[in-house]
């Protein structure tokens, strides 16, 4: 026959503690991409030579990258305007700024997020 257990002890607690971690890389990249152009000109004591200083578009050109797909429209290089100087002999300056279509920027974040978590139980029991 199996004798009973009896505890020796009226009262008293147990605490169980458990912790637990988690990291997390993450790499974030971003495309930026133009789709269009931007011609501007400035100076002075010139001119140009056409009515407009718009050069016209071409057809548009597809590019892949990154598995992005994207489409972008050119300037005609031959009709961006030719400038002449209004009067000779005198001081002038002309700048053209070209922007082109495509990838304009990659941007990469690279990050590690840490976290833990701590928890504790206290049972307390009596006889």
């Amino acid at each position: 026959m199996a004798t009973p257990v009896v505890p020796q002890f009226r009262s008293g607690s147990q605490t169980t503690s458990s912790t637990s971690q988690s990291v997390i890389n993450e790499t974030i990249t971003s495309y930026q991409y133009r789709t269009g152009y931007s011609y501007a000109a400035s100076g002075h004591n010139v001119k140009a030579t056409l009515d407009s200083i718009n050069p016209t578009a071409t057809t548009q050109t597809s590019q892949t990258v990154g598995g992005v797909n994207f489409s972008w429209t050119s300037p005609n290089l031959e009709s961006i305007p030719r400038w002449q100087i209004v009067s000779e002999g005198a001081a002038f300056s002309i700048q053209e700024t070209l922007i082109t279509p495509g990838l304009d920027t990659v941007t990469n974040i690279t990050r590690t997020i840490t976290t833990s978590q701590t928890s504790e139980t206290t049972s307390t029991f009596g006889q």
